[in-house]
């Protein structure tokens, strides 16, 4: 039985504790969980930081990161780059305060959006070791460096400054001033360890998905002395592209949500709340999901009640809606994998595929896959798994993440590689990168080291890996071939040639002309292409030669992969051909003689040597080619699909943007409604033609 006042007494001990007191007895939860760990994730939350600052600014990063061991069981990290960074007023929030940043609210593909990386670095290193982490900061508009040392008040979830101060910032390694940049430097509690799981690991695996970026590591003993360091130069000066932020999408809105956004909002009818406040929704279809709701238009956001808001949480669902513009996310794309894959794994081939955008739960997201075959690759163990998110290493709970799982759901031994058991990761001399962009990542914990399941993303990344699969399976097989081949050609044209000349001067008899039998002997077609760089003309050349080894005409269609892009062109094709689709290229070879051959031959222009260095043929016709792949219909109609309505999405779009600017400009010529036509003037707005692009109208409150 509960004595009287008991319930007081309970009730009096409850406490509320600060978000900083939440994470500083709870440091696991930020992958501050052991010593080995500890520094991985202080590396990683600074570089992040680093990467996020340079692209953002639009400067190409040059980071260093020193490690140097103090004691047994403690490390001084100091992490520089070249950024923008930081002004002074703004240090200590962004040094000192969980929760706090720009990205959280910001729906677009970032690195880190919960405002709480860094913060557990400088909480970490005063929670282990009582140091206070030292900052210097330099922005090029200002004439010196800022230096201060920052600590936490984690009851007040607030940073502690002390011994700020002004001077010139002159670089340790190239003795020059630094004109614009950040250094952090702090001490912890932590061990540096090699391996699958160390920074040197981390850092190699920025560098894959970062090839913009130069990265440099040194770790040093207590005495100073180097026992490890790499070095990642960029490989390409190409920026990531400015990723822009979108509206939320009503697929992903819940109900709670939605509610707040109406007590929040300005707009006076729910029409222009609905076009207003989220992307895919056009003044169309805001209706007819009103419509559906069972709502009026005119109603105001703010009286809306419960029951009528899951009534329109509902109608989200069943109103075909625009997808969301997909220009919130940076892929790394198709040539930077290669060349990202290519400086820090030394292989004979790569296979890489970017998947169009998708859309799961309202969030967008796309999916990239590279796959590296042979070199110097261990073939006796499992492949290499390379995990990504927003361009972002995940180097803890492998077995648990999506990822890894849409890859061991794929039957690999039908693509070459061994899977013992028929599941699981497969064994061979490979590595698969799996990227994953998106707008919402949703990992398994705070510490950001797996994604959670969800089918959809799944369902993207194992349709990526079948794509990466048939083209290491037709590398494989186009080997084989070509092997057997040459080999056939060679003893074909060693022997016959000589027991011809040895045959003729015994009989004494002229030679005779062996063409004919040796393509009888042969009876194949016989394609081989080759990668080159055209130094005058600055072109990546592609020349291909195909065969006729067989006693009959043939005729074929032959198509090549070129990296079709914005920056890119066939500035050099003498034998024509046409578009089969985008990054293919087709020539129709009508009559190839018995014993002949033919070349082919195109350039591209907007590449830099080295940049393309590997392609696919495929062919339409009887027979099978030697060194080039039937071509897969089914996959080009897909293909050809896919391309049409982007390009039918991005007409109405272009369309929907031309009306609103010619509604605008025709309302601008008009005098402005006086302050008590208010509605008048929204309801005449409200008849504007529907728009998905950028441009946002609707009355916002009554100054307007």
């Amino acid at each position: 039985m509960i004595r009287m006042g008991e319930a007081e007494e309970i009730s009096s001990k409850q406490k509320q504790i600060s978000v900083s007191e939440f994470f500083e007895k709870n440091k696991h939860f930020l992958g501050f969980d052991t010593l080995q760990r500890a520094v991985i994730t202080a590396v990683k939350e600074s570089v992040d930081n680093s990467l996020d600052a340079c692209e953002e600014a639009r400067i190409l990063p040059d980071i260093r990161v020193e490690l140097q061991r103090t004691k047994s069981d403690e490390l001084q990290m100091t992490a520089q780059d070249n950024g923008p960074g930081i002004p002074r007023d703004a240090i200590e929030n962004v040094f000192g305060k969980f929760l706090l940043g720009s990205r959280f609210h910001a729906i677009r593909q970032t690195r880190g959006q919960q405002g709480i990386g860094i913060t557990g670095v400088v909480m970490y290193s005063q929670l282990t070791t009582g140091s206070k982490t030292r900052v210097v900061s330099k922005i090029k508009s200002d004439s010196s460096a800022v230096y201060v040392d920052l600590g936490i008040d984690t009851k007040k979830n607030k940073a502690i400054k002390s011994g700020e101060k002004r001077d010139v910032w002159v670089d340790d390694k190239t003795g020059e001033e630094v004109s614009h940049g950040l250094r952090i430097r702090t001490l912890m509690k932590a061990k540096y360890q090699r391996g699958k799981k160390s920074v040197y690991q981390y850092l190699r695996m920025t560098s894959i998905v970062n090839p913009h970026a130069s990265i440099t590591l040194v770790v040093r003993d207590k005495e100073g002395e180097i026992v490890e360091e790499g070095q990642w130069l960029r490989t390409t000066d190409k920026l990531p592209r400015v990723v822009e932020e979108i509206k939320p999408h009503p697929h992903g809105i819940h109900l709670g949500t939605l509610q707040r956004m109406m007590r929040e909002a300005q707009d006076r009818r729910m029409t222009s709340f609905l076009n207003n406040n989220f992307s895919g929704v056009t003044r169309r279809a805001a209706k007819q999901i009103l419509e559906v709701a069972e709502i009026e238009e005119t109603r105001t956001p703010k009286r809306i009640k419960a029951e009528e808001a899951q009534a329109v949480v509902s109608a989200f669902q069943t109103v075909k809606l625009l997808k969301p513009p997909m220009d919130c996310l940076s892929p790394i794309e198709d040539l930077l994998i290669k060349k990202g894959l290519s400086k820090a794994i030394d292989s004979r081939f790569a296979s890489t595929v970017t998947r169009s955008p998708s859309v799961s739960q309202g969030n967008p997201f796309q999916i990239e896959v590279g796959l590296v075959f042979g070199g110097d690759i261990a073939a006796d163990g499992p492949i290499e798994i390379l995990r990504f998110a927003n361009r972002v290493p995940l180097m803890y709970q492998q077995g648990g993440c999506l990822l890894t799982k849409a890859l061991e759901s794929v039957d690999w031994k039908r693509y070459g590689l061994d899977q013992p058991g028929g599941t699981g990761i497969p064994k061979g001399p490979a590595a698969v990168l799996i990227h994953l962009a998106s707008t919402n990542v949703q990992f398994t914990s705070e510490a950001k080291e797996a994604v959670s399941f969800d089918e959809t993303v799944f369902d993207e990344i194992r349709k990526a890996m079948l794509e990466v699969g048939r083209g290491l399976k037709n590398h494989l097989k186009k080997s084989s071939q070509r092997k057997k081949a040459k080999e056939k050609f060679e003893l074909v044209n060693i022997i016959l040639p000589e027991i011809s000349r040895k045959s003729s001067e015994l009989l004494d008899r002229e030679e005779p002309d062996l063409a004919p039998v040796i393509t009888q002997i042969m009876n194949a077609v016989f394609l081989e292409e080759e990668l080159s760089w055209n130094k005058e003309d600055k072109l990546s050349m592609c020349s291909i030669t195909v065969h006729n080894y067989t006693a009959r005409a043939r005729a074929y269609t032959i198509l090549a992969k070129w990296p079709e892009g914005p920056d890119t062109a066939m500035s050099h094709n003498p034998t024509g051909g046409r578009k089969e689709t985008k990054g293919l290229w087709a020539w129709r070879l009508d009559t190839l003689d018995p014993g002949t051959s033919t070349v082919l031959e195109f350039g591209i222009s907007g590449l830099s040597k080295g940049e393309w260095n590997e392609t696919d043929i495929f062919f339409r016709g009887n027979g099978e080619i030697i060194g080039a792949t039937k071509m897969d219909e089914n996959l080009l109609e897909e293909q050809r699909k896919t391309e049409a309505l982007e390009a039918a999405m991005e007409e109405v779009r272009k369309k929907e943007n031309d009306a609103m600017i010619e509604t605008l400009a025709i309302r601008a010529e008009q005098p402005p409604a006086p302050s008590d036509h208010v509605e008048q003037a929204e309801v005449l707005l409200e008849e504007a033609p529907p728009s998905t692009g950028e441009w946002r109208f609707g009355m916002e409150g009554d100054d307007q």
